[in-house]
């Protein structure tokens, strides 16, 4: 009975146009069936196609109020940051209380997010991040951000076809050949690659950019040509496998090397992270000019601050004639696929996180430790640190 006498609350998310939620009436069962209670909001899964008489069914508790369920919870389940609740008029932070658990994707190293990750501390909650589970095998059956990631690589080149004024696949006709959409993909981890496989499979020319020579390859084994950026494996790899966080000078060498190709291509893809750190700005206002009107360009990795140097943070806007996605929650639009993954993930990493009835912030696991981004009134989350020192820094510097 792993759950036994605890209480997760499980509030609808707030956030404009996401429709999914952290729990399903499968997890439920599950967390109920060990001892738990589940407390969730009327109509949380409604937008994902979960009913509230199936959670019923599972054993939750359907509740009007989310402000009852962040008053009793020991641990909120998120899918996004906390925002604000309009019904309310006060913000999901005001609403959450000393010692609560917070379990949800914070993107704490976004400069957007600071004031709220310093008003959790504040708070005195315990809030865990999502994207800072680290890819070990250990924790695969954890990784939300590997499988939002599968579902955000997939969706950004729908979006991005969707918007794209031309065919992406070469089509024959009475008056001559039209000649397929030409794609850059940079950043080919999980999303990039998911990506590449799906413009591939649309019919469009693929060219994929990545600092990493393993991406590299994976990108090329599914068809799609390498545009070599120039940054050494050893100075490029960082833990895990991961993009490194890679100075300056190597990321204006990038961005040479990338001018020509963004300049010639109809859809860019962005997807380019760096764990628990800003994500590298590769596309710039002048690249962005140089591309012909019509183009497209989805920013995958905006929940980080984004790689284009122009995206609006949840917004789409049009700027030189390029269309510029910055949508937050690309995830969010394939709610019922990405709602059985997401709370699949959660509940693995909550099965880790709870031991005999109680929450076990075990600093010695790498899990717990690399995803921890408050605790005790502080915040100690090493990527979040840094990017508000490099914020302070900026503005002294201004």
């Amino acid at each position: 009975m792993n759950f036994k006498g605890l209480k997760i609350g499980v509030p609808k998310e707030i956030m404009k146009g996401e429709a999914r939620v952290s729990a399903t009436p499968e997890t439920v069962k599950k967390i109920v069936s060990e001892g738990g209670k589940v407390f969730i909001e009327k109509g949380a899964g409604e937008g994902a196609f979960f009913l509230d008489e199936d959670y019923e069914a599972a054993g939750g508790e359907i509740i009007n109020d989310c402000e009852k369920i962040f008053a009793q919870a020991d641990i909120i389940l998120k899918v996004k940051e906390p925002q604000f609740n309009e019904n309310k008029g006060k913000h999901e932070t005001e609403m959450m209380q000393p010692g609560q658990c917070l379990i949800t994707f914070i993107h704490p190293a976004n400069p957007e997010n600071h004031q709220m990750v310093k008003d959790i501390a504040e708070k005195g909650v315990v809030a865990l991040t999502l994207d800072g589970i680290p890819r070990i095998s250990r924790a695969q059956a954890m990784d939300a951000l590997t499988s939002m990631s599968t579902v955000a690589g997939y969706k950004s080149v729908l979006i991005a076809a969707n918007k794209a004024g031309k065919f992406m696949p070469m089509v024959g006709t009475a008056v001559g050949m039209l000649k397929p959409a030409n794609i850059l993909v940079i950043g080919t981890g999980v999303a990039g690659l998911q990506a590449v496989a799906t413009a591939k499979r649309l019919g469009a020319v693929v060219t994929a950019a990545d600092i990493r020579p393993a991406a590299q390859e994976q990108a090329t084994s599914l068809g799609a040509k390498n545009h070599d950026l120039g940054v050494p494996e050893d100075v490029a790899v960082g833990q895990g496998g991961y993009a490194n966080k890679i100075s300056e000078e190597w990321l204006k060498k990038e961005r040479e090397l990338l001018k020509e190709k963004v300049a010639s291509s109809d859809i860019v893809i962005l997807t380019a992270l760096i764990p628990g750190a800003l994500a590298p700005l590769l596309v710039t206002e002048e690249m962005v000019k140089s591309m012909a009107p019509g183009s497209v360009i989805v920013d995958v990795a905006i929940d980080q601050g984004g790689n284009c140097e122009v995206t609006a943070p949840g917004k789409i806007i049009t700027k030189y004639g390029v269309t510029i996605d910055g949508t937050k929650n690309i995830p969010g639009m394939m709610p019922t696929t990405a709602t059985r993954l997401l709370s699949n993930n959660i509940y693995n990493y909550l099965k880790n996180l709870v031991a005999e009835g109680k929450v076990n912030i075990n600093e010695e696991d790498e899990i717990i430790k690399s995803s921890l981004v408050t605790r005790d009134k502080k915040i100690v989350h090493a990527g979040t640190l840094e990017a508000m020192n490099d914020v302070e820094l900026k503005e002294k510097g201004a």
